[in-house]
């Protein structure tokens, strides 16, 4: 049974790799076919329909590229989708947050500290928040407001910033910016799989019927690829901040993200000020700056707890405090690993516990059972290059702790 563990790991690392990977695609695509659009020149010599071209380089040769702000006069012989990216990484997502967030509710998704609820019931409100994501989303951009992308977007960030606090009364303070990253992508994949594709799916039946296609879907499409544009690179930051926690577990953490999303307007606006060739504003790299150094601040402040700051331990890994090796475990962790795994660590240089995991009592020794055995039993990834001296006599130790409980039935 010990070794599920293993595998578990492993075919999450997978899922990551994949989730990377298809992210690289998407933003990639994405970002390439913004700056192409903004950066089109109108010439006088363009065949009919089209509406503007731009001339590249790279790998060596030339590119002559043309767009149709509705479509060509007669259907391509070979037409490229850009869609699997966008499907493909949103997949893999929530495959990631099936895997880590659901799979271990008890330790990742739920903090009794903030809301004390079952396993079924956190994935339930998880589930429920990401589908109203949309249903909201798209709502507000089919209605009179949305034609009028300026309040659109207001709109869009105050809903944000609603769940940016919602979350954080939610769950723990990881998986509250992995939600919102997650609220957020599924925004953008579904702009791509319910409006951007189908959009040039009626278009292309049009000109295949020999019926002019209407430019209403070309501009609708435009504005959703637009806010995909935007909100970007705010979800980059959100899905990398479970590795920092001064981002995710502060006292303000819901209004750094909140901030975080004007960050990633202010950077898209000087790249795409600039594609367009309407200017150089700096002035945005100064904002950003600004909304980064009031983030830092942000983070400093205490967190205030209210009631019994201790987590309490799962029922699935009390096992683990009752089994025999305990006490010696204890004394190995407090010995070698709590000097950084502390609400206060002791290593100099270090302020915060690495990815926010404290390892000072019997509860939170207890609930990281698993990763003290992958990081510090199985593998010498903890300590880093063993700077507190781990022997291989207390790997062992850990080793036979975790099995034993494992083999033993005591933990599914």
């Amino acid at each position: 049974m010990y070794e599920y563990a293993i595998a578990w790991d492993w075919l999450t690392f997978a899922m990551r790799w994949l989730h990377v990977i298809t992210g690289i695609a998407w933003i990639g695509s994405s970002f390439y076919f913004v700056a192409l659009d903004l950066g089109l020149k109108k010439r006088p010599d363009l065949p009919v329909g089209a509406y503007g071209e731009e001339w590249q380089v790279h790998g060596g040769g030339f590119y002559h590229i043309q767009k149709y702000l509705v479509a060509p006069a007669n259907m391509p012989e070979h037409l490229i989708w850009f869609k699997w990216e966008s499907y493909v990484t949103w997949l893999s997502g929530f495959g990631m947050l099936c895997m880590v967030y659901y799979a271990g509710a008890d330790l990742y998704l739920i903090d009794p500290n903030v809301l004390d609820v079952s396993k079924t019931t956190a994935i339930a409100i998880s589930l429920a928040s990401i589908g109203f994501g949309w249903l909201a989303y798209d709502t507000i951009c089919k209605s009179p407001a949305g034609r009028d992308n300026t309040k659109l977007m207001v709109l869009l960030y105050f809903i944000l910033v609603g769940m940016a606090w919602g979350y954080t009364q939610l769950f723990t303070g990881r998986a509250a910016f992995l939600h919102l990253g997650a609220f957020t992508a599924t925004i953008m994949s579904a702009n791509v799989f319910f409006i951007i594709i189908p959009n040039q799916k009626i278009v292309v039946a049009d000109l295949i019927a020999g019926r002019t296609p209407d430019a209403k879907y070309g501009v609708i499409a435009k504005q959703r690829s637009t806010h995909n544009n935007y909100l970007t690179l705010p979800v980059l930051f959100l899905m990398l901040s479970n590795h920092y926690p001064l981002a995710f577990g502060t006292q303000y953490n819901w209004i750094i993200a909140s901030l975080v999303f004007l960050m990633g307007v202010t950077i898209r606006h000087y790249f795409n000020t600039r594609h367009a060739d309407k200017g150089n504003p700096t002035w945005t790299w100064l904002a950003t700056v600004l909304l980064f150094i009031v983030i830092m601040w942000l983070s400093t402040v205490p967190k205030i707890l209210s009631g019994d700051e201790e987590a309490k331990v799962s029922a699935a890994q009390q096992p683990f405090v009752t089994a025999e090796a305990f006490p010696k475990v204890r004394d190995t962790v407090l010995g070698r690993c709590s000097m950084c795994h502390a609400k206060e660590p002791g290593w100099e240089g270090m302020v915060v516990p690495p990815k926010g995991v404290t390892l000072e009592t019997d509860t939170e020794i207890a609930n990281h059972a698993r990763e003290i055995y992958l990081q510090a039993g199985r593998s010498h990834a903890m300590p880093p290059a063993n700077v507190t001296g781990v022997s291989d006599e207390e790997r062992q130790l850990l080793v036979a702790w975790y099995e034993s409980v494992v083999n033993g039935g005591k933990v599914q």
